[in-house]
C-alpha cells in the first residue's frame, strides 16, 4: 500500500473522525489502518459509551501510549477532555503524523469536528474528513430511528459501505443510490472487514470546513452555554456519561458487566439466543468460559454474533458491554450473573 507523507509543518496534524452506527465496523477499520500504515505514526483516540474500554482492548498491538481512551460521549459538548487528549498527543517527543478518532456508535460527529475548528486546536491540527462506516446488511433509510445515525450520514465526507459480502449486489447498489441522493458530494466506497486502500481515506482533505463553521456560527450561543455548563459540572478528570439531547432522544443506554469468574458456555449461549432482549443493538466484550483455556473476543451486532479466540496471554474473567434502548440494567446483570460458574 502507498505510504502517506502528510505535510505536517505547513498544515498541522491531519485528523480523521471515524464515525458510524453501533456495530458498523469502526474498530475493524481502525485495525486495518494500523496494520497498513507502514512508516506513518498514527495516534488513535477511542471514545466509548460505557464504563469498560472494550474497543481499546480490541485494537491490534501498537506502540505503548499510542492509544488514548476517554469514556462517556465526547460528542455531547466541545469537550475539554478531547482537547486535553489531543494536546497530550501533540506534546509527545516522538513525531506523530496522523490522528484518527473513533467515536461511539451513537455519537453526532459534528460537535467533534467543531472542537477542532472552534478551539485553539484549529492552529495545530487540520480536520481532514469525517468518515462514516455503514453496515450494508443492517442499514435502513430510517437510520434506526436515531438522530445520531442520521447525523453520521449527513456529515460524512467519506461513506464506507462495510460488510458488502453479507448482502446481495442489488441491495448494495440500492444503498449506494440512496446515499448518492442523500450525499451527492460524499466519496462512497465499498469494503469487507474494513479493508480499503489508505490513500482513499487518509490525507484526502475532504472536510468542508466552511460548512461546519457556518453551523458553528448558527449554534454559537447554544454551544457557549453548553460549554460553560459542562466546564462547571465536570472540571475534574472523572468518567461521566454525558447526556446530550441526541442521547435522550435516541434513548440509548449501556449496561456493563464484569466478573473474575468464567461463564458456562451453554448458559451464556442460551442467554444470547433466548433471554437477551431484542432492544440490545450491540454488545462487545472479552470473555472466558470454563471449557476453554483461551479467552474470546465477543462481538454482537443486531442478531448476529461471533466469538473469536483471543491469543493474548491475559487473565481469565469477563468484561462485557451491552448497548440498546429501554434496557433493564439490573435484570441484565442478574441474568449474566446466572451464566457464571
Amino acid at each position: 500500500m502507498q505510504t502517506l507523507q502528510p505535510d505536517i509543518p505547513k498544515r498541522g496534524m491531519p485528523v480523521t473522525i471515524v464515525t458510524g452506527f453501533l456495530g458498523s465496523g469502526k474498530t475493524t477499520l481502525l485495525n486495518q489502518i494500523l496494520k497498513n500504515r507502514q512508516d506513518l505514526k498514527v495516534a488513535v483516540l477511542v471514545n466509548e459509551f460505557g464504563d469498560i474500554n472494550i474497543d481499546g482492548q480490541l485494537l491490534i498491538d501498537i506502540e505503548d501510549g499510542m492509544v488514548e481512551l476517554s469514556n462517556g460521549c465526547i460528542c455531547c459538548t466541545i469537550n475539554d477532555g478531547l482537547v486535553d487528549a489531543v494536546y497530550n498527543v501533540l506534546e509527545r517527543s516522538e513525531r506523530i503524523d496522523y490522528m484518527v478518532i473513533e467515536t461511539t456508535g451513537i455519537a453526532d460527529p459534528l460537535p467533534i469536528a467543531l472542537t477542532f475548528l472552534g478551539t485553539e486546536l484549529k492552529h495545530l491540527t487540520r480536520l481532514d474528513s469525517i468518515l462514516t462506516v455503514i453496515d450494508a446488511e443492517t442499514f435502513t433509510s430510517e437510520h434506526f430511528q436515531s438522530e445520531a445515525a442520521l447525523s453520521q450520514v449527513e456529515y460524512g465526507d467519506i461513506v464506507l459501505l462495510n460488510k458488502t459480502d453479507l448482502v446481495p449486489e442489488k441491495q448494495v447498489e440500492e444503498l449506494e443510490e440512496y446515499l448518492r441522493k442523500k450525499k451527492s458530494k460524499a466519496r462512497i466506497l465499498r469494503s469487507q472487514y474494513g479493508e480499503v486502500p489508505l490513500p482513499l481515506i487518509l490525507d484526502v482533505d475532504l472536510a468542508p470546513t466552511s460548512v461546519y463553521q457556518q453551523v458553528e456560527k448558527e449554534d454559537e450561543i447554544h454551544e457557549h452555554e453548553h460549554h460553560e455548563h459542562h466546564n462547571h459540572e465536570h472540571h475534574e478528570h472523572e468518567h461521566h456519561h454525558h447526556h446530550s439531547d441526541h442521547l435522550a432522544n435516541d434513548g440509548f443506554i449501556s449496561v456493563s458487566f464484569q466478573s473474575d469468574r468464567r461463564f458456562d458456555l451453554d448458559k451464556f449461549t442460551y442467554f444470547l439466543d433466548k433471554v437477551m432482549p431484542n432492544d440490545v443493538f450491540r454488545a462487545k466484550g472479552v470473555l472466558s468460559f470454563t471449557s476453554q483455556d483461551l479467552r474470546f473476543i465477543f462481538q454482537l451486532s443486531g442478531k448476529r454474533y461471533e466469538l473469536a479466540y483471543d491469543h493474548r496471554q491475559k487473565p481469565a474473567g469477563n468484561q462485557l458491554v451491552l448497548i440498546g434502548r429501554n434496557l433493564d440494567g439490573i435484570s441484565l446483570q442478574q441474568q449474566l450473573q446466572e451464566c457464571l460458574v
